[in-house]
């Protein structure tokens, strides 16, 4: 235990009297490794609060562990352990989270907050499972749930006419033999081709009396057996689906289902009209904050004083990220969006307009694409904005040259968005806001309230980052996980 309270002492935030918790968590650490069947460690915060130190580690002696030495020691960022930083800055406990573990292994993670006799958050227990063979049966299951609905869609769609499970089916069924003859037909076909004033399918008739050529011999021959048409009249439409029973050479029967499939394309129908009217909404709005845009430009222009310049540039900024969001909507008309374009336009927008003539910055955005819904979409555009003007007023004040980096990944059930320049660095997280920039004031009350997030300040040695994570919200959650994703 001597290496814990060295480390604590040496390369911790923490304060002298709460290091015995620590320790005494440490000392136990390898019973509940082994209980757990997991790889388990302690992580504190270090002494530049910016990242996380790894103070002890326990490898399961009754499983598989996820590691193949000591990471004791090691330095754990917002970027490569957001659930970690997260849970320290925050004190809220992250559950459950999946992913990939250094050795390849699928893993479920776990972090929660140790705390002091004060209720302060002094670091986190994390545990990391193998659950490579829940996820195998997970896929198997899965599997066998498919295999089992293909099953009895089959036998429900060939269940003997005389059944009264026939004229309980929600769609038209009619059946034929080899010569195209109908040999059975029950009610809900009747009255589905009677609303397209289709002819009723009598038994004993001519499957092509009433299909013609869509159900022909040759149509069957030419589209390999099956044959999906949609027929309408006025509001009505139905999909048609008729398949071909074969035992080679010859053609034995088939059937024939109807579905009624009105509501939905009157449902497209309205979608459509709707995300016209949102379409052209965007666009007015994205219309409006461009021209207050060039209202505050043209004001701009009349000031004489470098302060007001600069507030107005920082005011046109913003409003213009805005209007890219409502600009990107009025072109699809999606709810979601990816933000990883809007990315790359924000941040080159806003060099533009800042940078000198003799100042070369150079952009570049990495990472994966990311889909937002709107309004995350707007704070996290207007976070942005204030984080790359913070580089170019700051960062390459007296600079020539200089480099901004943007990364946008998911892990571990995060978002995390990093902003970083090679500029002339920043002193750290706590000295950086109680500076009292506006624009910091505007990202710190952006991802706490609206993302609920956290933000975290690193000195890179040369330059900073930002890093913003935003944890995704799961099922049940007010905002359902299906809102978010990454392609």
């Amino acid at each position: 235990m001597r290496k814990v309270w060295e480390l604590c002492r040496q390369a911790t935030s923490i304060r002298e009297e709460d290091i015995p918790i620590i320790a005494d968590l440490a000392s136990k650490l390898q019973i509940f490794a082994d209980l757990s069947q997991a790889d388990m460690f302690i992580d504190c915060l270090a002494k530049d609060k910016s990242t996380a130190l790894v103070i002890a580690q326990a490898s399961p002696k009754t499983a598989r562990s996820l590691y193949s030495g000591s990471v004791v020691g090691q330095l754990a960022t917002a970027v490569n352990e957001p659930a970690v930083m997260y849970c320290l800055t925050t004190g809220k406990a992250v559950i459950g989270s999946r992913g990939v573990s250094q050795e390849q292994f699928v893993m479920r993670q776990s972090v929660v907050p140790i705390t002091n006799g004060k209720g302060e958050t002094i670091g986190t227990l994390i545990t990391e499972q193998d659950i490579s063979k829940q996820v195998e049966q997970e896929r198997n299951v899965e599997m066998l749930k498919e295999t089992t609905e293909q099953l009895s869609e089959t036998l429900i769609q060939f269940a003997v006419p005389d059944m009264p499970i026939s004229s309980l089916m929600h769609e038209g069924m009619i059946l034929f033999d080899q010569s195209g003859i109908i040999t059975y037909a029950n009610s809900r076909a009747e009255k589905l081709l009677s609303l397209i004033g289709l002819e009723e399918p009598a038994k004993g008739e001519s499957i092509e009396r009433i299909f013609s050529w869509r159900v022909s011999p040759e149509n069957f021959v030419r589209h390999g057996g099956y044959i999906q048409e949609e027929l309408s009249r006025g509001k009505h439409f139905l999909l048609m689906k008729a398949v071909s029973a074969v035992r080679k050479p010859d053609i034995i029967g088939g059937i024939i289902l109807l579905r009624d499939i009105s509501d939905i394309r009157e449902k497209e129908k309205q979608l459509m009209i709707k995300s016209a009217v949102i379409k052209e909404i965007h666009h007015r709005v994205k219309n409006n904050l461009q021209t207050i845009s060039s209202l505050l430009r043209l004001q701009m222009r009349r000031s004489s004083a470098s302060e007001l310049e600069k507030v107005y540039r920082e005011s046109i900024n913003r409003i213009n990220s805005i209007a890219i969001i409502h600009e990107y909507l009025a072109q699809d008309g999606l709810a979601q969006i990816d933000f990883q374009e809007i990315l790359t336009k924000v941040s080159k927008m806003i060099v533009s307009s800042m940078r000198p003539s003799e100042q070369a910055i150079q952009v570049v955005v990495k990472g994966e694409s990311v889909y937002l819904p709107s309004d995350k979409a707007t704070s996290f555009a207007l976070i942005v904005t204030e984080l790359v003007q913070n580089c170019m007023i700051h960062g390459f004040r007296d600079r020539k040259e200089g480099r901004i980096t943007l990364t946008l990944v998911t892990k571990d059930d995060f978002i995390s968005l990093s902003v970083t320049d090679d500029g002339v660095g920043l002193a750290g997280g706590e000295t950086v806001q109680q500076k009292g920039h506006l624009g910091l004031k505007i990202v710190d009350t952006l991802v706490k309230e609206d993302l609920e997030g956290t933000i975290h300040f690193r000195n890179t040695g040369e330059g900073t980052e930002v890093t913003i994570l935003y944890p995704v919200p799961k099922e049940g959650d007010d905002d359902t996980a299906e809102d978010y994703g990454s392609g």
